[in-house]
């Protein structure tokens, strides 16, 4: 069995971090689908109320997915840097 080093990791989740974050910005940015005019009438239906939700829904997930991914970007890049951090001291100590 072979064990992946922790920089190895780190660059896997930071690759991983930048495709999550590159497909929720996109989710973003995509403008919405045109939707037709709704007749101002004081009582909507539930199926135009719901249509409203899940733009609102799918909009906030990808902005969640973002943060999620910055996130995981960060903790990767401490993860790379720990990892430097361990084996330059290991080297001092073997010189």
């Amino acid at each position: 069995m072979q064990v992946q080093s922790a920089y190895a990791s780190g660059m896997q989740g930071l690759q991983s971090a930048q495709q999550g974050l590159a497909q929720a910005t996109t989710s973003v940015a995509t403008p919405e689908q045109q939707k037709p005019a709704v007749p101002n009438v004081s009582v909507q239906d539930t199926v135009t109320l719901s249509s409203r939700a899940v733009g609102q829904t799918d909009t906030t997930s990808a902005l969640v997915s973002a943060t999620e991914s910055s996130n995981q970007a960060q903790a990767s890049a401490k993860v790379i840097e720990v990892a430097s951090e361990t084996v330059g001291s290991l080297i001092d100590i073997e010189v």
